[in-house]
Order: C-alpha cells, then sequence, then structure tokens
C-alpha cells in the first residue's frame, strides 16, 4: 500500500504532470531527491506513468467504446491484437474473460469504427457479437481525475501546484505536432531536450509549443497508476439507460460519485457508460443498491466485471511484458 508521501506525489502528478520534482518537492516538504526516488519506485512498482494526450475532439477525432464477445480460447488472442494497436486505449477482460472491451480512436469522418477493428485482428471465427458505441460527451475521466487516486493535498498544496495556463487560441494538434504528441504519449515527463531530439525542434520550439496546447486545453496529462494500492480489488463497467430528458442530471450526479472514475454519455441501446472501482464485491454491492440506486431516472443497469487491464490511457505501450502480466489499472 502507498504511504502519505507516496499519495502525495500521485496528487500532484495528477495537478501537473510535468511539475518539476523540486517543485513537488518544496510542496510536500521533502526533498527532492525523495521524491525523484518514490517516483522510480512507483514506476517501477506500481506501474505508475504519466501521459501527454491530445484532446480527441481538439484534434478532429471520435472515439468508440467498442464491446467484442469471443470464445474463451480466443479471448486472449483477440485482446492482444487490440493492445498492439496504436489507435487503442483502455483495453479490458470483462465477463467472465469473454467479453472485450476497447476504445478505439479515429478519423472524425470514420462514421464507424468496423474497418478500423477489423483490420489487424487475426481473421478467427472466435469474434461471436460486436457492439460499437461513440462516446458523445466525458463527465469524468481524462482530465478529471478518479477523485480517490487525488485526495492527499489540501487546497493550499493544490493552488501552489495549478500551472496558470494563460495564452491566445492557437493552431490546434495537427500533423506537424506528431511526433511530439507520440513522445508524450510514451512517457509525458520526457525533458525538453528529449522531445527536441525526437520532433527535430529547438528545445525552446518545444516549449512554446506544449504551452501552447496546454494553454488551448488542446493537450492534457494523465496519470496510470495501479488502482489496488488504493485498496480496489473490485472493479466493473456498468451500462445504463436513461431517458434522454433525465441524461444531464444523471451523468452529472454520477461524476461526483467517488466510486467512478470515468462517466460518459454514448450512442447504442444504453446511453451511459461508467466504471466503478470499489475495495470489494460488498462495496460494489452497496454502492449499486444505494448511491446509484437512488438515482429513480436510471431505467436499466448492466454490470460487466472488469477482470483485467491490459492497456490503460495511452495509445502508446512502453513494455509489451505488461500485456503478459496484465497489471489492473483505473480509468
Amino acid at each position: 500500500m502507498l504511504d502519505d508521501i507516496d499519495r502525495a506525489l500521485i496528487h500532484a502528478l495528477h495537478i501537473d504532470g510535468r511539475a518539476p520534482f523540486s517543485r513537488i518537492a518544496a510542496v510536500l516538504g521533502v526533498s527532492a531527491q525523495t521524491v525523484a526516488r518514490r517516483y522510480r519506485s512507483l514506476r517501477t512498482g506500481a506501474g505508475l506513468r504519466v501521459v501527454g494526450l491530445a484532446d480527441p475532439h481538439r484534434a478532429g477525432r471520435t472515439q468508440w467504446l467498442v464491446r467484442l464477445t469471443a470464445t474463451a480460447r480466443s479471448a486472449q488472442d483477440i485482446a492482444g491484437a487490440l493492445v498492439r494497436r496504436p489507435d487503442t486505449s483502455w483495453v479490458k477482460l470483462t465477463s467472465g474473460g469473454t467479453e472485450i472491451t476497447a476504445v478505439i480512436h479515429a478519423p472524425a469522418a470514420e462514421s464507424s469504427p468496423d474497418s478500423l477493428l477489423l483490420r489487424d485482428i487475426p481473421r478467427t471465427g472466435g469474434i461471436t457479437a460486436v457492439s460499437a458505441h461513440c462516446l458523445l460527451h466525458t463527465y469524468l475521466g481524462g482530465p478529471a481525475n478518479w477523485r480517490r487516486s487525488a485526495q492527499a493535498l489540501d487546497r493550499e498544496q493544490q493552488a501552489a501546484l495549478t500551472q496558470r495556463l494563460t495564452g491566445e487560441a492557437v493552431r490546434q494538434p495537427g500533423q506537424d505536432d506528431a511526433e511530439l504528441l507520440a513522445a508524450l504519449e510514451r512517457d509525458g515527463r520526457l525533458g525538453q531536450g528529449d522531445l527536441a531530439r525526437a520532433t527535430g525542434w529547438s528545445p525552446a520550439t518545444v516549449a512554446r509549443r506544449l504551452a501552447e496546447l496546454r494553454a488551448a486545453g488542446a493537450l492534457f496529462f494523465d496519470v496510470e497508476v495501479d488502482a489496488g494500492l488504493f485498496g480496489v480489488r473490485t472493479r466493473a463497467l456498468l451500462w445504463l439507460s436513461v431517458r434522454p430528458a433525465d441524461l444531464e442530471e444523471v451523468a452529472l450526479a454520477l461524476s461526483g460519485h467517488d466510486e467512478l472514475a470515468f462517466v460518459a454519455a454514448t450512442t447504442g441501446p444504453t446511453n451511459l457508460v461508467a466504471q466503478a472501482l470499489c475495495r470489494d464485491p460488498a462495496d460494489l454491492h452497496r454502492y449499486l443498491t444505494r448511491r446509484l440506486g437512488a438515482l429513480r431516472a436510471v431505467r436499466t443497469l448492466e454490470t460487466s466485471p472488469v477482470l483485467r487491464t491490459l492497456k490503460a490511457a495511452s495509445p502508446s505501450l512502453t513494455d509489451l511484458a505488461r500485456l503478459r502480466r496484465g497489471p489492473d489499472r483505473p480509468a
């Protein structure tokens, strides 16, 4: 389990994923060497990774949440093929290991992810059903982190770490930014020298473009970390059907629940999807029957237990061995 310094460091990275260790150390009241050592330890032992991600809407991309049902024999191979794709994130084995869910990032012009989905997946009879849900609006997730992983710092400490982003309207992410964004997807804390080498730009150009993208809200930084270190042992995807007139009210209510790490409106027979991170099955049951059950506008609910998270927020994998180990991470 994490101690107070570990939790404070993770919270600090949620606030500013590129904050220098010296600034984090000053806020935490420890040395910069201690922060650096804890960061390295969390990267090795808890799968901690800070990743830089482009806002999909500003980058002209559409996100599809795909559900695949497969035979038990083929599910692992299909999930592995999805993990290796450069246009996927949040690949999970759910519902007894015979269902795979994944987010596919497609150009906005794509009306369906079917061709993208099937292009690199081995032709096999193992897939028995496919459904695709366009993510229309994200209420919780992305730049908005899971609250229980960010409860260590007080308001004064949070204010000291919050970067003041200012600037006029700038060019949105384009093809010229591809190398920069790809490098940040692998490691959001790469130094300006490393980013300059990856892009062929000067360090000054890298710094200016980073500042522009962040000020415009076109680039944000997410923190991947094993949720089990926060006491999470039970994870589930929740597929909800809500009357359209009540959708916004219910989604906003759900986004305030500490048990949830992700809430989004989707197309399809269900129009809201969420991910619950709970201590154990009894904790999930209490959440479903009490907090969620109190929302009368929810018409139907399907609960899909998450067995393993094979790929997290970033489309880029830095260690394919993680696929074999299969660490769980929050959404």
